[in-house]
């Protein structure tokens, strides 16, 4: 029976054994001193002597607090910690006798101190012994079998989930041996466990092993650290040896937990993005943001509700988030509450399309910030709401930035799309034409610094393919692609996020940057992987159906127009996008029309005007036709005139 002790009871323990040990080493000091055969003389010193360094080594421990030590994780660091214990210890042992007994033999001291030392490491490190190498096997359910593992990676990382592994019998677990690339690992053991091949042995060695009737059953990777690549490298090599795996995650992750068992994880798609960690450089960013009232509209979303968890951290005064969706800001307000409880965060419900409604939220909380995250997203539904996605995306800005610049918020940073650039469907255009009309607002105009961000598709968001995809391989499939040729720009939301923060100091006004988003990636490749990663084979136990191109979808998505130069920024991941912008009085008249369209629900006089502001516009599906009738017309000539 496993007996529990006290924090208390477990002090009381260490300092009673301390003691005793400590009266050992003095007693063996001694007798080695006199080789075994002390004079009677003598004898009388050395029970004082006992005493006094009981006494003494007992208060250098509680001094230095060793006996709060946990003695089942002893260390090399504990180690080193007894030693100056011993050495204080010591000093006062050396201390109080001399005071005592001036002939006391000197070399008592100096032996008993190495004694002692030895003593003490060796109690604590047995019993780290037993319960790594003893109380395991003692403690194990009889005929519970457990599961074998193979650890890919011999690194640092995979050295400590061995270990881990070793010191927690309950997990069941046995690792048979490492799998690592570096030839100057091979054949060598790590914490007595070996290194048996490389990452491409997989399948060899978990045959072999099953020959042998030593089956492996899982093979975990251990490398926080690998770049996409070679985390797709890895995988392969794991599919190949037919075993399912998990992932050892990140740094920043494991921060997250206290026990690295728990935060192994299955392989997500988002480990073979392979994104190198975005170097922020968070002066500019929280000398605009630390003590400022900043709004986030689209607050509920998930860009929105991120761009407010990682604001939260530059220590606004005040966060306020703008949506529709209530029930989006309270599942917000909860999680920010309790991550942050010295954050005032004020989740506001309301439209950017409603004027009143956005003046009396800047008014009232003296908004200094706002990052314009609202808008409608979907493509294929916005090719049948155009005049829906127009009130939104495009009257729904205007609002919001006319009604910053009346309220003097000082900054104004508008989320765009890389659909935008050539637009071929409804929701790009509309994100062009917003663009243009924030360019339009002058650098030095009223006290606002208007600019846009553009990026790509975010992985994981409201929307995006990967919940698609998840769901369809839950169900059993098909796994729906519209191309098997169709490309995407992919971001994860956290480092799109953090690069619109970055952004937001670097705008003078009517700037549009863009965002590195890396290489672009198939959405078939996408699909293959994460058929993979369920542990299911793509055409085998998955089928993957392609449906064709939706209206207004391209096969290709571009970074930046023909009339726009690109150019760098002191980041390397931020580009600004120079063009010549549209003038205030140029879209004044244009938006006046536009209400007026609105007003009349005229879905292809609004497409058509909205054409005559953006031409690069490349209308697709039923609009072709349509607005080639229209522009044939005589209304449409007398309209562009």
């Amino acid at each position: 029976m496993k007996v529990k002790l006290s924090r208390s009871q477990r002090r009381f323990l260490v300092l009673a054994c301390s003691a005793i040990l400590a009266a050992v080493a003095v007693l063996f000091a001694f007798l080695l001193r006199f080789d075994f055969v002390p004079p009677a003389s003598e004898r009388r010193h050395l029970i004082a002597a006992i005493w006094i360094a009981v006494v003494c080594k007992t208060v250098a421990f509680r001094l230095t607090r060793k006996d709060q030590s946990w003695l089942t994780y002893f260390t090399l660091h504990d180690a080193w910690g007894i030693l100056q214990a011993n050495m204080l210890g010591s000093l006062f042992f050396t201390a109080a006798v001399y005071s005592q007994f001036p002939a006391f033999p000197r070399s008592v001291f100096c032996i008993d101190l190495i004694v002692y030392f030895l003593l003490t490491v060796t109690a604590r490190s047995s019993i780290r012994i037993y319960r790594e190498l003893i109380s395991g096997s003692l403690t194990a359910t009889p005929g519970a079998k457990r599961k074998a593992i193979l650890i890919y990676g011999a690194g640092r990382a995979g050295a400590a989930v061995l270990k881990e592994i070793q010191e927690n019998p309950s997990l069941r677990c046995r690792v048979a041996g490492f799998l690592d690339d570096d030839p100057a690992k091979r054949h060598c053991r790590v914490l007595t466990v070996p290194v048996l091949g490389r990452g491409r042995d997989a399948a060899s060695i978990v045959w072999r092993r099953h020959k042998m009737a030593k089956p492996i059953d899982e093979i975990l990777i251990a490398m926080p650290s690998a770049t996409g690549a070679e985390t797709r490298e890895a995988l392969a090599n794991c599919r190949a040896a037919g075993v399912p795996c998990k992932i050892v995650p990140s740094v920043g992750q494991l921060l997250s937990g206290r026990v690295l068992t728990k935060q192994i994880r299955e392989v997500s798609v988002l480990d073979l993005l392979g994104r190198e960690a975005i170097r922020l450089d968070d002066q500019p960013i929280r000398a605009t943001l630390e003590g400022r009232v900043v709004m986030v509209t689209g607050g509920g979303g998930s860009i929105g509700s991120e761009l407010c968890r990682q604001v939260a951290r530059f220590h606004p005064k005040r966060i306020v988030a703008f949506d529709q969706a209530e029930s989006d800001l309270f599942r917000l307000e909860t999680e920010l509450r309790e991550t942050f409880p010295d954050l005032d965060f004020c989740p506001q419900v309301g439209d950017i399309t409603d004027e009143a409604r956005v003046h009396e939220v800047l008014r009232r909380h003296s908004v200094e910030s706002i990052f314009h995250a609202a808008a409608y997203k979907h493509v294929p539904m916005m090719e049948s709401h155009v005049v829906e996605a127009v009130k939104n995306n495009v009257i729904g800005t205007h609002h919001l930035a006319e009604a910053a610049r009346r309220f003097g918020v000082e900054r104004f940073l508008m989320i765009s799309s890389d659909k935008a650039v050539n637009p071929t469907n409804v929701m790009g255009l509309t994100k062009r034409v917003s663009e243009l009309i924030i360019s339009s607002y002058p650098e030095g105009a009223g006290s606002t610094r208007f600019v846009s961000v553009r990026f790509g598709n975010v992985l994981g968001s409201n929307g995006s393919v990967i919940p698609l995809f998840q769901q369809q391989i839950a169900s059993g499939g098909p796994v729906t692609v519209t191309h098997p040729d169709i490309k995407r720009y992919f971001m994860t939301i956290p480092e799109a996020v953090q690069l619109v923060l970055q952004a937001s100091p670097m705008g003078r006004g009517s700037e549009i940057f863009e965002l590195d988003m890396g290489e672009p990636i198939k959405i078939a490749d996408l699909a293959r992987n994460m058929i993979r990663l369920s542990g299911l084979e793509p055409g085998r136990d998955i089928e993957i159906r392609y449906t064709g191109l939706r209206p207004g979808e391209k096969l290709f998505e571009e970074l930046y127009g023909a009339n726009e130069n690109l150019e760098p920024t002191n980041h390397e991941k931020i580009k600004v996008l120079r063009a010549q912008p549209l003038s205030r009085a140029q879209a004044q008249r244009w938006l006046a029309e536009v209400r007026e369209l609105i007003r009349t629900r005229d879905e292809i006089g609004l497409l058509a005007h909205m054409h005559a502001l953006a031409p690069e516009y490349v209308p697709g599906g039923r609009w072709v036709q349509r607005l080639n009738e229209l522009e044939r017309s005589e209304r449409y000539a007398a309209a562009a005139s």
